[in-house]
């Protein structure tokens, strides 16, 4: 197992190399700047490097993938979930029942903080990350606990060659490029980590108007398909774009009920799209693309129930519920699918914290279905 002095060290070599590499939400707009050195939701380095102190368990052998997942635990959450708990400056994976066997705590603070998004490459053995008030993406050596590469200047945003501007969500394709929506250039990127080179590039900085793929609306999700299309989401009106990989628009529709859409992805049969409404009182939409019909609705107005600015929502698999990243109230939860009712839930609502059985603003997930933790779990 790396300790976190020997992480720290590998990220200080890696430092130059990386600078070299890179050369209050409104409906419609983008991202507010964040302000620095306050400790809160808005401060971008927010609790400092932290973690949950716990010993963890040996990793399993991968020998599952999504098509193919290892064994479920069931309701109320199938599948262990990694966790971009993005003011504790952490990765995070928790079992269902709610034990921490992996963490990624910041290795340098410059370099690495306010991970908001992150998801398991197609073999299950990378993480892609992405940071957008630190203005860069990573990927990250899920077993060595590495990070292995960066695009992006840290805290410093632009628009030339090897720059971002808030950079939202993070995924690792089947052919190993890396896919991002740079929210304030208005374009989605598909980087090549080999050269460091971009090679599919929708929209461009400063002409923030909705006409895919040419121009795009402050998108801030990219969420690959299985037949290799992509999900994007714009924040202006609330767009939701199928494309090709050769650029060609499939559909466009407006998510209906959704004032500032949030990472749309498709409901596990592929036939819907669900997606989250980053505002207060939260909603979680699924509807058909081809007429707009809401499917299902989730948009608790009061108490415990109620979200607060949900980034993320997605179906799980087997059971048809629905995980969400809430993120305001500090919480991951299972909403019930039939009944609306929270039935699962890591983090105390309301209450920020890094100590086991608490998260800081968790802003992303992914579901490991690559290893089988129930063994290691229990011991």
């Amino acid at each position: 197992m790396n300790t976190t002095s020997g992480m720290q060290a590998r990220v200080r070599a890696l430092l130059p190399a990386l600078l070299v590499v890179a050369a209050g939400f409104a409906w419609g707009s983008p991202p507010a700047e964040l302000v620095k050195g306050k400790g809160g939701v808005d401060d971008p380095k927010g609790a400092g490097a932290v973690s949950s102190g716990v010993a963890l368990p040996a990793p399993p052998p991968v020998t599952g993938n999504r098509k193919a997942p290892v064994a479920s635990w069931g309701k109320p959450l199938p599948y262990p979930i990694l966790i971009a708990d993005r003011r504790n400056n952490r990765l995070l994976e928790v079992t269902p029942d709610k034990r921490i066997v992996w963490e990624f705590p910041s290795p340098n603070l410059t370099v690495y903080s306010g991970n908001e998004d992150v998801n398991f490459s197609e073999d299950g053995r990378r993480l892609a990350v992405s940071e957008e008030d630190n203005y860069d993406v990573h990927i990250v050596d899920y077993e060595k606990r590495e990070l292995v590469w960066t695009y992006g200047v840290p805290e410093k945003k632009g628009a030339a060659k090897g720059f971002l501007n808030y950079p939202d969500d993070a995924h690792l394709l089947p052919d190993g490029k890396f896919l991002t929506a740079d929210i304030r250039n208005c374009r989605v990127l598909i980087i090549d980590p080999a050269s460091n080179e971009i090679a599919t590039q929708w929209g461009k900085p400063g002409d923030c108007r909705h006409d895919p793929p040419g121009r795009l609306a402050y998108p801030n999700g990219a969420t690959p398909l299985e037949n290799g299309d992509i999900l994007v989401s714009e924040i202006r009106d609330a767009w939701i774009s199928r494309i090709t990989r050769e650029g060609k628009v499939v559909w466009s529709v407006k998510a209906p009920n959704i004032r500032y859409p949030s990472d749309a992805f498709p409901t596990v049969d592929g036939k819907n799209v669900i997606v989250a409404d980053f505002v207060k009182p939260g909603r979680v939409v699924i509807f058909d693309p081809a007429t707009r019909k809401v499917i299902w609705q989730y948009d608790a107005k009061s108490g415990d129930e109620m979200l607060d600015h949900p980034s993320l929502a997605r179906e799980l698999p087997g059971t048809g519920d629905v995980i969400v990243a809430d993120d305001l109230r500090h919480r991951v939860v299972v909403i019930d699918r039939a009944t609306r009712k929270i039935v699962w839930q890591y983090g105390v609502t309301d209450t920020p914290g890094h100590k086991p059985g608490y998260l800081f603003y968790p802003d992303g997930f992914d579901l490991d279905v690559y290893r089988d933790w129930r063994p290691a779990a229990r011991q």
